[in-house]
């Protein structure tokens, strides 16, 4: 079907005229709902209307509105670990009510965890969708005692783990490049430091995260598994605070306060890790060159303009960097530096009571350099990939029955595949990998329809203008990947690959009661850009290409049933959801491809299809002295391409049949608290040689035997299964101070408290005497004992 723009605005208008043909002539309370203490924005804090048993939440910006008939009202806001508030109005005309909410005071040494709308699990339309505050990661306990969101949210249903050490995620099946991940709106392309172990989010800055599995609305596209929005605090409008951890591998400060105390406020967060200082005094001398740390910075600032607009501006930089001297060599020196810059300069306006508007400018970058130097040889290799984006949202609140999402987003992408300089003796090396371009326009429309008490209806459409255009000059191959001097070229923003798609999108709510109901969700998906690489962890080298003419976007469809039910006032929440999930235009690469710095990578490539089904449940606790939650997943994913394995599916090297998390709190008295975390899943599937063949290459006459090349023989992919993986681990914090001026504890925790030996790969040596090949697995965590000084002030 042949999408045009003309297309798109006649819905979006017939949309909108028949929303306000719906709305009827009522007065509007709306305003802004924020932390007392801090100033900052409440997301999701709950407006209810006794009288008319009918209510609101506030946004991602901490903004209501509910419009209602004339007349006497109870407004009650409220929001799970704080005060709740009784407001009476008499209302008689559009009113504005701005809340300032305090932390609720538990005498009884009860834990509550804040940051949720108490009956979301049950009220709203979406489903497969979780949130875990920054406290929350922070308090969890970590390798190295650096607490980690990436982690954090693999402890939850549906979220697998890339394994040991690897901060890689899968989501119901998808591959790790099928996973949006969005910070303050940025798109983060790898989120990761120390080739994985880290993720590049400082837990000081964090807000909250927001984990989107299935049932995406309208207004969330570019990927096909899941979105993942981290959001940043805002800064303290107050008063000026100081927070800083001191760990074994890294330390962090963060600052924060007002500019204008209550209108505007900043925050600067920092890390680094200092195993490199801390390493040098016992390295010899010719060592003392090499070293590898991590560094990251976040900044933001926000600026109340008045009681109709906003500013924010968010910002990030972050690099890893490795430095290698040859010991012997003192002329060979070899660098290597990756890392993500962001930048997100966001603008909320209140058109009137009904209609919010958010306009965001955002930029983004990630790229790798490459730097070696021996003697009269030297190269530079960079790569990378540049994103411009705008996004205009509108949120537009009807009535109580209805509230309308409508915008659009626009990226212009940057592709730098590879470019090298450099020179050999008097030869000058300049060679680029051809960058590539591309447009990505999505137009959205949706509206959350409260049909009855007991319905509710969250329905979409989102349309998506993808193009690939030049410059770019494309070479041809002949069979045995030899350039032929044959080439295609196209001029500035000459179309190469026009894929306009339609992507629908449903969920439904049935309340039964007040404390259950059942949900379904539809989602259709596509995604323009992928990720080359042959790895389940995200290593600096991996590539992000385009859609082009050969390599279509790829394509889910993603069904969703769900049974959720809250007990003893929202204390406990529990959900038990199925999905189903078939995948189109997958990607995988052929056997022994060279991804990095190839001309010709798309023919590297092979398509296919995958397939993921599972049952997730999920129990968690969220009042009390002892929280936490347990999630299990029951799950089968599988690739099918007709280039590999012979044609048959076979199971995704991420598939788990089971998958269990344990997550418990504990808080023991005003001094001392503990959290634990089990974990278990089957082990990956991998593919294993079944046989392996020695071939004579020669004879050393000194050694007296002959000297032999090995040739592995390989079976079906991924046919076997490493031993399963389980883990626990435990942390202890200790209040040393806490007093108005300052705070500080100590975090000690274990990981991998019973030793548990996870096998991280398998390799295989011969033993020439026995004539047989013998298979090693190698561990690499064994139990690990951290500490952490944390402070505020």
């Amino acid at each position: 079907m042949k999408i045009s723009l003309k297309h798109i605005f006649i819905f979006l208008g017939s949309f909108l005229f028949v929303l306000n043909a719906s709305a009827q002539k009522r007065f509007t309370i709306s305003g802004y709902l924020n932390d007392k203490s801090t100033g900052e924005s409440l997301i999701g804090a709950t407006i209810k209307v006794n009288e008319l048993k009918t209510g609101t939440a506030t946004n991602s910006y901490g903004y209501y509105s509910l419009s209602l008939p004339q007349g006497n009202y109870t407004l009650v806001f409220s929001y799970l670990g704080f005060k709740t508030l009784s407001v009476p109005i008499i209302l008689d005309k559009n009113t504005i009510i701005n809340q300032k909410m305090e932390v609720q005071i538990n005498e009884s040494k009860e834990v509550v965890i804040t940051g949720e709308r108490e009956d979301k699990n049950v009220k709203s339309t979406g489903m497969s969708r979780m949130e875990i505050t920054g406290q929350q990661v922070k308090n969890l306990p970590v390798i190295f005692g650096e607490p980690d969101v990436l982690k954090a949210i693999t402890l939850l249903p549906g979220i697998k783990s890339g394994g040991e050490g690897s901060t890689g995620f899968y989501v119901r099946g998808g591959g790790p490049d099928q996973n949006l991940i969005l910070m303050d709106e940025a798109v983060v392309y790898n989120p990761s430091h120390l080739f994985g172990f880290l993720s590049v989010f400082n837990t000081d800055a964090v807000k909250n995260i927001d984990v989107i599995k299935g049932g995406m609305p309208a207004n969330y596209g570019g990927r096909l598994s899941s979105i993942l929005n981290v959001n940043l605090r805002e800064g303290n409008n107050q008063k000026y605070v100081v927070n800083g951890g001191v760990g074994l591998i890294a330390s962090r400060l963060s600052a924060e306060g007002p500019i204008q105390k209550g209108r505007s406020s900043f925050l600067v967060a920092a890390r680094r890790t200092y195993v490199d200082v801390l390493a040098r005094p016992f390295l010899s001398d010719n060592l003392k060159g090499n070293s590898y740390y991590f560094y990251d910075i976040n900044l933001k600032m926000n600026f109340n303009l008045g009681q109709k607009d906003k500013l924010f501006f968010s910002g990030y930089f972050g690099r890893d960097i490795l430095n290698y001297q040859s010991p012997t060599n003192s002329s060979f020196h070899f660098d290597l530096g990756w890392g993500n810059s962001t930048a997100t300069l966001r603008w909320n306006h209140v058109f009137n009571s009904k209609l919010f508007c958010n306009t965001s400018a955002v930029y983004n970058r990630y790229d790798l350099y490459n730097n070696l130097t021996a003697g009269s040889f030297g190269f530079n290799i960079r790569s990378g990939i540049q994103d411009w984006n705008v996004k205009n949202d509108y949120t537009w609140f009807i009535n109580d029955k209805h509230q309308a999402k409508f915008g659009l987003n626009y990226t212009f992408h940057t592709f730098t595949p590879g470019i090298l300089t450099g020179q050999a003796s008097s030869i000058i090396l300049d060679q680029e990998i051809s960058k590539q371009y591309a447009h990505e326009l999505a137009v959205y429309a949706m509206d959350e329809w409260r049909i009855n008490q007991r319905f509710n209806l969250n329905a979409g459409l989102r349309a998506v203008f993808y193009d690939m255009v030049g410059p770019y000059t494309k070479k041809q191959y002949n069979a045995d990947n030899l350039p032929t001097g044959v080439e295609t070229s196209w001029k500035t923003n000459e179309s190469i690959a026009f894929y306009p798609r339609l992507e629908p999108r449903a969920a439904l709510t049935y309340l039964i009661n007040e404390q259950s109901s059942v949900k379904a969700s539809f989602t259709q998906t596509y995604q323009f850009i992928h990720l080359a690489t042959t790895s389940g962890a995200s290593f600096p080298v991996d590539l992000w290409v385009p859609s082009s003419q050969k390599v279509k976007p790829q394509l889910a469809y993603q069904y969703a049933l769900g049974y959720f039910r809250n007990f003893d006032n929202n204390k406990w929440e529990t959900s038990v959801e199925v999905y189903y999930k078939p995948m189109y235009n997958q990607i995988e690469f052929k056997p022994f491809s060279r991804l990095f710095f190839n001309q010709n990578l798309e023919e590297e490539m092979v398509f296919g299809q995958g397939l993921s089904y599972g049952l997730e449940l999920f129990v968690k606790k969220k009042v009390g002295r002892t929280t936490g939650w347990i999630g299990y997943t029951l799950s089968k994913t599988t690739r099918q391409f007709d280039e590999l394995n012979g044609g048959q599916a076979y199971f995704f090297r991420y598939d788990r049949t089971h998958d269990i998390s344990v997550v418990i709190s504990h808080t023991f008295n005003k001094k001392w608290s503990m959290n634990f975390v089990f974990v278990y899943g089957t082990g990956n599937a991998v593919t294993l040689p079944i046989a392996r063949y020695a071939y004579r290459v020669g004879y050393n006459v000194e050694q007296n035997k002959p000297e032999l090349t090995f040739i592995d023989v390989y079976g079906k992919i991924n046919d076997y299964r490493l031993p399963a993986y389980h883990r626990a681990d435990i942390s202890f914090t200790y209040v040393a101070n806490k007093t108005d001026k300052w705070e500080s504890n100590w975090n000690f925790s274990i990981y991998n408290i019973y030793n548990r030996a996870n096998p991280y790969f398998i390799y295989f040596l011969p033993d020439i005497d026995k004539l047989e090949v013998k298979a090693y697995m190698v561990y690499l965590f064994p139990i690990l004992p951290s500490v952490a000084w944390n402070f505020k002030f």
